[in-house]
């Protein structure tokens, strides 16, 4: 499903956010990156997600080398994988709707396809009743609830998320696994980067540990 072959990323000759990193995550699995702040967590996942290129190294997704398909296909694969950002990087003065449907509209989904989809993720997370609501009047767990929804209204083959749990309460923390673990539960490969080491001892799966942009563990 995710492959990284000696993958390096620099962004100046005295800096490389990752060294050498090497990998594989099985399709249909959890898996956590953990390591400290300024580990490379958040660069491992713009690599995964596409948004960032490595200096050096190979990446393939879903059997696909990103080095050797077309910029747009490159597009098109992304659309297979949700982000979930730990700022969750809503419009503030758009409606949770709207904010949810922006990915569909981004895709070229139809209108009444779009309604469907929405509707059905905002029902799923238990967020329906704040539909019609800037996304700027909810709370954390709310507005975190939306990111969620605006990752899977996609129907990914992959959800990244990028420390989801790190504005969050411990209880919205649990809970925000939980909807994890649940999308999990139905196929949905899931990548976790965090460095709580409470919800990996919790849910006991396997952790990726980085140190300095290498993998340790």
């Amino acid at each position: 499903m995710i492959q990284l072959f000696h993958v390096t990323k620099s962004y100046d000759k005295s800096f490389a956010a990752l060294k050498d990193v090497s990998l594989k995550i099985a399709k249909g699995e959890i898996t956590f990156i953990t390591g400290p702040s300024g580990a490379g967590k958040s660069t491992l996942l713009k690599i995964i997600f596409g948004s960032e290129s490595p200096t050096e190294g190979q990446i393939i997704i879903e059997g696909r080398n990103y080095f050797r398909i077309p910029p747009r296909e490159i597009t098109n694969l992304r659309r297979r994988i949700g982000f979930v950002f730990q700022e969750f990087k809503l419009l503030p003065n758009k409606t949770v709707y709207e904010n949810v449907a922006l990915s569909l509209k981004i895709m070229g989904v139809g209108a009444r396809e779009e309604r469907e989809r929405v509707l059905k993720m905002l029902t799923y997370l238990k967020i329906i009743h704040r539909a019609n609501f800037k996304t700027i009047s909810l709370s954390g767990g709310e507005q975190q609830r939306v990111a969620i929804a605006r990752a899977l209204v996609k129907d990914p083959a992959i959800i990244l998320a990028d420390e989801p749990t790190g504005n969050l309460d411990p209880e919205m923390s649990i809970e925000t696994m939980e909807l994890f673990k649940e999308v999990n539960s139905r196929g949905t490969t899931v990548v976790v980067a965090t460095h709580d080491k409470g919800l990996i001892d919790r849910y006991a799966r396997r952790a990726i540990h980085l140190e300095a942009g290498r993998v340790v563990c």
